[in-house]
């Protein structure tokens, strides 16, 4: 990562907000932020002013936010751009954690900047950032549709037991992802998180 004159960065996980979304495969950006959390022993509190859940500690010489917006997936770049404009952050201090169908379920892949893909919840960001230079690490949570289910039914629905049995390992990876950007550059973070991507999994999402 590269470093920031305050060596602050955020790490945002996009989700739903309410019991009925938390293991849904949509949810996986919060659960990793909440994992990260559990790790480090950061309290996560509730900021009504910021419709987010939120906590800060001092990691190294870095000074890390975790924010878990409570607007609704579509809507999410709200409260991350009324978190940063509270703290007087920029985009390039953002990290974003998200799910994503186009990667196979347990694959993690990060980005320094790129398209929303299609995902709601990235294009809100982008939408309230005004740029898509923000840091990304995609959660993949594959796309094993029956004939008739919808792509939203998909990534509402709950997980699986296979994926519920790979779920702590997952999230374990996606922790050590982010601690990586506290440690070493971006590209060398990006190089051993993205080691393990299939070339024509690279290659269809670009």
């Amino acid at each position: 990562m590269t470093d920031n004159i305050e060596k602050s960065i955020v790490f945002v996980g996009l989700g739903n907000p309410g019991k009925k979304y938390e293991m849904t495969r949509h949810n996986m950006g919060f659960l990793m932020i909440e994992s990260f959390a559990h790790l480090h022993r950061i309290p996560l509190k509730e900021d009504k002013k910021l419709c987010a859940r939120t906590g800060k500690c001092l990691i190294g010489d870095w000074t890390v936010h975790l924010l878990i917006p409570l607007t609704y997936m579509n809507v999410s770049g709200q409260a991350v751009r009324a978190y940063i404009n509270y703290y007087k952050l920029t985009a390039d201090q953002v990290v974003v954690v998200t799910d994503d169908v186009a990667i196979p379920f347990g694959e993690l892949r990060l980005r320094e900047q790129g398209s929303a893909g299609g995902h709601n919840g990235l294009k809100s960001v982008q939408q309230h950032l005004g740029t898509n230079r923000y840091i990304r690490l995609r959660v993949g949570i594959g796309r094993e549709l029956h004939p008739s289910q919808e792509l939203s039914d998909f990534v509402l629905d709950p997980f699986n037991k296979s994926e519920m049995e790979q779920l702590p390992t997952l999230l374990n990876q996606g922790v050590k992802a982010l601690e990586l950007l506290l440690k070493d550059s971006l590209q060398n973070a990006m190089n051993v998180v993205n080691s393990k991507l299939k070339p024509q999994e690279e290659k269809h999402n670009g």
